[in-house]
């Protein structure tokens, strides 16, 4: 059956619009050019991490480390590169497999020792943030030695020439409307309903005019940025994961009943171990365009950053519980939180009231995710 505009898409929606006009009212410089550009970097580092918290979100468990994580795994990678001289693929290519590791230990902590993941998590928190101020020696490490430029310094100062993006927008255009055909035509062949022509076709026509709108806005800066296309990278290969694929499928089968799925044959620890070694790679992949983005690694590098990413899962429709949540949604939510943070930076927002407000939102998507999932029992 087709997928309904639901109440959570329209408030998404609304929220996002309502959010928007605030900021282009309150500060002008809101819709500027250069700064719509930086906020689609900001997006794509929070969405990029969202997308991890995706994959473990999904099978009922949380991850509370990211932010401590992805400031450990990318100060290894900096403190290689500037201090010990390695050259920046090599440091960059040891911090994601370092990434890898650890989390696929956390997975075997959880799934083979029944730890809950909130506690091995937490731990994770307090030791990565220790271990990640022992790695920079409590100082701030620059991501470039002698200001030279390098792979790790172009991953946030690298932009698509203007007629690559353009060219880039017409391709994704092209094989959204052929993935929508061929959508159809499945479900036609299967039997199943489909929608109605108008509505794919306003579907498509609505995201394929987004695409080439977010182009002609960043073309007016310098271009779209290199941390949007890794996002889009790594959008592209959890939505075939968890679509498309059987991981995916026992993902969803484990989040709504773990005790149905085992005895369904799906191999439960083997896919959580799996969902967390994705998030080590995420993790590692997310600390270097933020690192990058800051230009070094300092002791407060990623803090608040689990919020933000379980947030945009909630705010997107990811239910805590598992089983439920989407890639579109979850890329909304981070939206909202990006918005969110780059107008209250804008407007000078202190420190302290930029934690309530983010605070308040996560609570404010995890009320409205009870309320809903009450009324739909």
């Amino acid at each position: 059956m087709p997928r309904s505009f639901s109440i959570r898409d329209s408030s998404i929606a609304l929220a996002l619009l309502g959010i928007c006009v605030f900021f282009g009212l309150a500060e002008p410089k809101f819709l500027d050019s250069r700064n719509l550009s930086l906020l689609l970097t900001e997006l794509s580092i929070t969405a990029t991490l969202a997308m991890g918290m995706l994959l473990i979100i999904l099978p009922g468990h949380i991850d509370l480390s990211v932010g401590s994580g992805l400031a450990l795994l990318s100060g290894i990678a900096t403190v290689l590169t500037t201090k010990a001289g390695l050259p920046a693929p090599v440091g960059l290519l040891i911090g994601f497999l370092a990434g890898v590791l650890i989390w696929w230990g956390k997975g075997l902590l959880i799934v083979k020792e029944r730890i809950p993941a909130f506690i091995v998590t937490l731990g994770g928190l307090l030791v990565f943030r220790g271990l990640f101020w022992l790695v920079i020696q409590n100082q701030t490490v620059p991501v470039v030695d002698g200001g030279q430029t390098n792979l790790y310094s172009l991953i946030s100062t690298w932009y698509l020439p203007a007629w690559a993006g353009y060219m880039l927008a017409v391709g994704v255009i092209a094989a959204m409307i052929l993935a929508t055909w061929f959508s159809r035509k499945q479900r036609r062949v299967s039997g199943f309903e489909v929608e109605d022509f108008e509505v794919a076709f306003l579907r498509v026509f609505i995201a394929s005019q987004a695409i080439l709108l977010l182009v002609v806005i960043t073309e007016q800066f310098r271009g779209i940025p290199l941390p949007a296309l890794i996002f889009a990278v790594v959008a592209l290969a959890v939505y075939v994961l968890t679509q498309h694929m059987p991981l995916g499928r026992h993902l969803y089968a484990i989040g709504g009943n773990a005790e149905a799925a085992l005895i369904s044959g799906v191999p439960v620890q083997r896919v959580v171990i799996q969902a967390f070694v994705f998030m080590g790679g995420i993790v590692a992949i997310t600390g270097f365009m933020l690192t990058s983005y800051t230009g070094n690694s300092t002791t407060d590098l990623g803090e608040w950053m689990e919020l933000d990413a379980v947030a945009a899962c909630v705010i997107g429709g990811v239910s805590l519980r598992g089983g439920r949540g989407t890639v579109l949604g979850v890329l909304a939510g981070a939206l909202i939180m990006a918005t969110l943070l780059n107008g209250m930076t804008l407007m000078s927002v202190s420190p302290e009231f930029k934690l309530i407000v983010r605070g308040s939102v996560l609570l404010a998507a995890v009320w409205l995710d009870v309320r809903l999932g009450r009324s739909s029992r």
